[in-house]
Parts: structure tokens; sequence; C-alpha cells
């Protein structure tokens, strides 16, 4: 007997109750921005594997899932692979990080949607002048590297 997978509105509560104490750095709740990564995906005519992966694309980068989690969740083998594509370790190469991207199935797609949450203009105006600069700059190499224009990350 196979096992049950998990549906997308549990995945969906699994992201937020993980992310529930997190801020972003403006001061607003972190379930805004795996929301909006979800819609964005879904918006860009995402599967449902790809949107599961947009709820849970932080989860192991913030250290509020471990890879134990992950490899133990009723999840499709394809969202867990692109939840650890999008998980960049603290001291990775950014390059390397983009690669791994680009070499996982569904992956771009959903960094595509939170490039575009990342970078929207009225989050970054919420950030100093210095921590705006950083990241857009930031946002616009990773766009790069992943062969994204920047209208594709909006």
């Amino acid at each position: 007997m196979s096992e049950q997978m998990l549906t997308l509105a549990e995945v969906e509560e699994i992201a937020c109750e993980a992310h529930a104490a997190q801020q972003d750095k403006a001061g607003r709740p972190y379930v805004e921005h795996i929301a909006a990564v979800a819609e964005g995906v879904r918006a860009r005519g995402g599967s449902d594997d790809q949107i599961a992966a947009g709820w849970l694309h932080d989860t192991v980068e913030d250290r509020v899932l471990s890879r134990e989690w992950l490899e133990g969740a009723a999840l499709p083998r394809p969202v867990k692979d692109m939840v650890l594509a999008l998980t960049r370790g603290e001291d990775e190469d950014l390059e390397d990080y983009t690669r791994r991207i680009l070499a996982t199935p569904g992956a771009l797609l959903v960094k595509q949607a939170d490039l575009a949450h990342n970078a929207d203009p009225a989050r970054l105006a919420l950030l100093d002048g210095a921590t705006r600069n950083r990241l857009a700059a930031k946002y616009a190499r990773i766009r790069e590297l992943l062969g994204l224009a920047a209208d594709q990350g909006a």
C-alpha cells in the first residue's frame, strides 16, 4: 500500500506553521512571502508539485524544518528535489546554487516567483537604502546567472 501524499492545503498549513514566528527584513510576517511565492508559481502556470515547493522553498534554508523532516515527509520526490535545490547553503557559492536550480526540473519557476516577490519595489521600499541596494544587486545577479531577464523576475 502506498503512502497518502500531503495535499496542497496540508503543505500550506505546515509551511505557515513552520514560519509563523518569522518576520522578513521589513518586519512583516514571513508567511506573506511564502504565500506570495506559492501564488506566483500558480499564476505562472506551475504544477501542484511546484506550488508545494513554493510553499516550502525556505523551510530548510531558514531551518524551520529539517532536511530529515523533508526527506520523511509524504511528498512527491520532485517537490523534495526542488526544495533542496532552492536551499542555499550558508557559505555556498552563488554560481553553484544557481547551477543546481537550473539542473533541477521545476525549480527555476519557483525561484522566478521567489525573486519576483523579493524584488518587488513596494517590498524593497520598506527597507533602508543600503539594504535595498544590496538586495537589488543580489537579485539582479541571481537573475543573470539563471538566464532570467529583469522583467521575468517581476
